[in-house]
């Protein structure tokens, strides 16, 4: 999985692909950056701490990923936000079984009080993990819950003494996930050269 990753492939259930280019939404095609965080040198801006701050009284554990009942339900609102490429359920991302995968995969999961309103999944090499998707309740949106639990999967990959986290993709152009790239020691790869660039 770790050669994998570095080679810009990524992985819903047991599909695997990889693509340089996709069509957005008004027709124009779009340059696919995958990327990886230097975990040994990345440090939280002003704005990231904030985000932990401010979700400091909620309470998160770190779990063996399952897909439930409970996650479903979240799914189904969570997807709500999403007016194009809308996705049909949760296994779309993670396959029937997330604990039968081609390697470990790992959840995050963040309550208030009782109530589940955050989870994301990573999957888990020998020295790096790649970020698989995230969903959050929408009306605790101002929390930045997508930010926060990707902080969190960052403090865990650290703890575990990774290398590397994949966080996923952006666009070269300005798209939806350019939070992705305001974080520090983010890599992207080059597809023409091959290589991993900041």
């Amino acid at each position: 999985m770790d050669q994998a990753w570095a080679s810009g492939w990524r992985h819903f259930g047991r599909h695997f692909f990889r693509y340089s280019t996709q069509r957005a939404q008004d027709g124009e095609l779009q340059t696919i950056m995958p990327l990886r965080i230097d975990l040994a040198s990345c440090t939280f801006t002003k704005s990231q701490r904030r985000v932990l701050n401010k979700n400091a009284d909620l309470r998160t554990e770190i779990v063996p990923a399952v897909i439930d009942g409970e996650l479903r339900a979240l799914f189904q609102r969570h997807k709500q936000r999403f007016t194009h490429n809308i996705p049909d359920t949760l296994e779309t991302f993670l396959g029937p079984d997330p604990a039968r995968g081609p390697c470990e995969c790992r959840m995050v999961r963040v309550f208030d009080g009782l109530s589940l309103i955050a989870a994301s999944y990573l999957d888990v090499g020998q020295q790096s993990a790649s970020s698989v998707y995230g969903l959050f309740e929408p009306e605790y949106s101002k929390r930045s819950l997508g930010i926060f639990t990707l902080l969190l999967e960052i403090q865990h990959c650290r703890a575990a003494n990774l290398r590397w986290l994949y966080s996923g993709y952006a666009t070269r152009e300005s798209s939806v996930y350019d939070y992705k790239k305001q974080f520090r020691s983010t890599q992207h790869l080059d597809w023409s050269k091959g290589e991993w660039l900041p």
